[in-house]
């Protein structure tokens, strides 16, 4: 055999090989069967762009047997930009079958935006209840009240994307029943009628700016808590006693203060009428010297002492008191 005759059969054999490397026949022939065509030039594409062949066919045939109007350039496109195309092609079926309206375009979107669009149509068809946490408030009376609500929201699709959550619903409606309760007159009002801080709640529009619409506010449990009030009023009291004892104490504080200072006082006079006295008997003798009173004058002042030390006394006798000096005289 010439040679150029192996040269063809070798080349031959290695197009053959390379085309069933490049081109996945088993995946075309299922999308042909299917009713979901994709070129062979497609397919080997794809697979050039290191896509997932067989998830991106077997969900465009998914998506064409639910009756949906897809291309397969557009669920590649989601591929490579990092998404989920099943979760995208499941999603828009279940909105298909539920008659919400939902476009490919919106789902990828939202699948891009990082949310769960396939339990995003099932809480918009199915709603899902969300439970707050027991929530503390206070009414006028002083008495606290602790309620817990389930909140039964509906997925909104329109609003998936920049929508707010469910932890702000959870804070508005947090936020509606401490305002409620705190509103209410007396605390028996708000346990007799329950249901009051529901349709005060569900008046507020807590869904707006959300991802879901609020269908109803159930109040699940509401206990009775401590006497804010009360508590309140004795903490006023206690305090109020403490500033009354510290002024008190600062009286009683200032009137030590001022006796110690009178005692000071007195003992200084004291000791100045002690000291007076001490100079008397040198000033009787100094006068005794220079001649200005005489002896007989001396007696005189001595007398005339013990009249008035004798005199003191009975009259402390007769009034019932003790007599002056000790009774000396």
């Amino acid at each position: 055999m010439p040679g150029w005759g192996i040269a063809l059969i070798v080349i031959a054999v290695l197009v053959i090989v390379l085309a069933f490397i490049l081109i996945p026949f088993n995946i075309w022939f299922r999308a042909l069967v299917s009713g979901a065509p994709v070129s062979i030039s497609r397919l080997v594409g794809m697979r050039l762009r290191k896509i997932k062949v067989a998830m991106i066919v077997d969900a465009y045939i998914t998506g064409k047997k639910a009756g949906l109007d897809i291309d397969i350039a557009t669920l590649e496109t989601h591929y490579m930009a990092k998404g989920d195309v099943i979760k995208v092609v499941n999603a828009l079926i279940s909105a298909h079958s539920a008659n919400i309206e939902l476009s490919i375009q919106t789902a990828m979107a939202i699948d891009l935006a990082g949310r769960d669009v396939l339990n995003a149509v099932k809480v918009s068809v199915n709603p899902k209840v969300i439970e707050t946490p027991m929530i503390s408030a206070i009414a006028k009376d002083g008495i606290e009240l602790r309620a817990k609500a389930r909140v039964t929201v509906r997925a909104n699709i329109a609003r998936l994307i920049g929508g707010a959550g469910e932890e702000t619903i959870i804070a508005r409606v947090g936020e509606g029943i401490v305002t409620t309760i705190g509103s209410a007159e007396e605390h028996k009002a708000v346990l007799e009628n329950p249901d009051s801080i529901s349709r005060k709640v569900l008046e507020k529009g807590l869904d707006s700016g959300t991802a879901y619409e609020i269908l109803s506010i159930d109040i699940a449990d509401v206990d009775v808590g401590r006497n804010i009030g009360a508590q309140l009023q004795m903490d006023q009291a206690e305090a109020d006693k403490r500033v009354a004892q510290a002024k008190a104490e600062e009286r009683r504080a200032l009137a030590v203060a001022q006796e110690q200072e009178m005692k000071a006082r007195t003992q200084e006079m004291r000791a100045a009428v002690v000291a007076a006295e001490a100079e008397v008997p040198k000033a009787l003798a100094n006068a005794l010297n220079n001649g200005k009173m005489g002896v007989m004058d001396y007696y005189n002042l001595l007398n005339l002492q013990a009249d008035t030390a004798m005199r003191n006394g009975i009259s402390g006798d007769l009034k019932g008191e003790p007599p002056v000096d000790g009774g000396k005289k």
